[in-house]
């Protein structure tokens, strides 16, 4: 309920204590005793300043009309409208629609402290200036690109020229020619491991023991030493290669690359009489095992799995709700099997820790048959505890699911803003240099037409932002 009058929105004189602003059209009569509830505001200096001190008011407003006692600001009424609700009820709230950051910068132009701001509105805002910062990465990065020409050094300029034939796809043709090749050799890799366990492609040893065929061992030599010349050049060009080598996909990489060298120094490097010991060749098998993580290797070319694995790193709560959900469950049910069973002469149900695992494949719906129930009560405890299991995976889905289709979505726009922002720049810098170089009348032209570049760049830069707050 308003404990104070309302802002008039008429045409007409102010009565006493009262002042009139028109915000980009919008015509308002307030009220001074409500205004110097902030005296530290522009609209509270304007009710308290002389209506003919001319320049105190041209400072404070951008034009004045003294027999109407109006005051003119070239401003957002929208915003304007959010804004003195402080007046009223000691709080801001920012309206859908309304860009967050252009809000702080009416409320510092109106000379509101953003502590009014009601706590929603702030975490919005955090979130909305963590997008700017990323766009402002994601512009720094496009600029590095093009700033290659630039490094003081030739060692520099083939170190970052390296360094984007390696990591930059899209940077060029012989890029995108060697991220293609990066791929299909990991897919390659990946086939020949698989391929290689088929005992009818296997030939036998001088031993008897069936080993993978010579051509596939050449096909996996031919990759390795590509994954090898990959990581050296990769590493060679990092400008951090602290943080290369920390990386978590670059470790990755690593540990997919050493074990191909250590099986190949204990098979033909080492002696005859360490290879017969078993644990050396235990030690052969399992580094051969190791070879599975090169499919993680699909991430660093696959923008989906990246977003993926973002996703469920923003999901961990509802993962570990899911895990908690499972646990209570798995406790709860194989207890009340192994009661149930204990009267039957021929039950599966040995001890309750053997029960986790009827329990887990039953509430995974997974069922292998290999351990069930066999009494009535044991029965409808498998039918309650199934239909949990259902439910309790169910329910943590779809939150998931909204913030992978969020992070794909924001980060798409993300992108394409920060395009737009390097092309704002490219325009500015483009103006600039035509101003220095041309005048007269065809300078006036090519300024005007500038300005509607920017127009129409900052246009879909906003458009943009608004596709990221209605996916959000």
């Amino acid at each position: 309920m308003w404990t104070v009058p309302k802002p008039k929105y008429r045409t007409g004189l102010c009565a006493e204590g009262e002042i009139a602003v028109n915000i980009g059209g919008v015509r308002v009569v307030l009220f001074g005793d409500v205004l110097n509830r902030y005296p530290d505001s522009r609209l509270a200096e304007l009710v308290n300043c002389s209506t003919q001190d001319y320049e105190v008011i041209s400072s404070l407003c951008d034009d004045f009309d003294p027999g109407r006692k109006e005051f003119y600001f070239d401003r957002d009424p929208d915003a304007f409208k959010c804004i003195i609700d402080v007046y009223y009820f000691d709080e801001i709230h920012i309206k859908r629609g309304i860009c967050p950051i252009c809000f702080i910068k009416e409320m510092e132009f109106w000379k509101i402290d953003q502590s009014v701001l009601d706590e929603c509105c702030k975490s919005y805002l955090s979130e909305k200036e963590q997008e700017l910062k990323e766009i402002a990465n994601k512009v720094k990065v496009i600029l590095e690109d093009l700033e290659v020409d630039q490094c003081i050094t030739r060692t520099q300029r083939c170190q970052r020229f390296l360094w984007r034939l390696m990591e930059k796809p899209g940077s060029s043709l012989p890029a995108r020619v060697i991220a293609i090749a990066s791929f299909l050799s990991i897919l390659i890799s990946a086939v020949v491991m698989c391929v290689g366990t088929i005992p009818e492609l296997q030939v036998p040893d001088s031993e008897g023991k069936l080993v993978e065929h010579p051509t596939l061992e050449a096909i996996e030599t031919a990759c390795m030493l590509w994954f090898t010349a990959e990581y050296v050049l990769r590493l060679a060009s990092s400008p951090n290669k602290l943080h290369f080598a920390l990386s978590i996909m670059n470790v990755i990489d690593f540990m997919t690359i050493m074990p191909f060298y250590v099986v190949l120094s204990l098979t033909y490097l080492g002696t005859t009489s360490m290879m017969e010991i078993a644990n050396a060749q235990q030690a052969v098998q399992a580094l051969r095992i190791l070879r599975i993580a090169r499919i993680f290797k699909l991430a660093r070319h696959s923008s989906g799995l990246q977003t993926l694995t973002y996703a469920l790193k923003r999901s961990l709560k509802e993962l570990g709700l899911l895990l908690m959900y499972m646990g209570v469950g798995i406790f709860v049910f194989s207890a009340l099997a192994y009661t149930m069973e204990q009267s039957h002469p021929e039950t599966l149900f040995r001890s309750i820790p053997q029960s986790f695992w009827w329990a887990i494949i039953t509430m995974t719906t997974v069922g292998y048959g290999d351990i069930y129930p066999k009494t009535t009560l044991g029965k409808c405890n498998a039918a309650v505890s199934f239909l949990c299991g259902v439910i309790a995976i169910a329910l943590p889905i779809h939150p998931i699911i909204n913030n992978f289709v969020i992070f794909y979505n924001k980060q798409k726009v993300l992108e394409t803003a920060a395009k737009h922002e390097v092309e704002l720049m490219e325009l500015k810098s483009g103006r600039e240099e035509r101003r220095k170089s041309s005048n007269g009348r065809s300078t006036l032209t090519r300024e005007a037409l500038g300005r509607d570049l920017i127009l129409i760049s900052t246009n879909r830069r906003d458009e943009a932002c608004s596709n990221v707050r209605v996916s959000t």
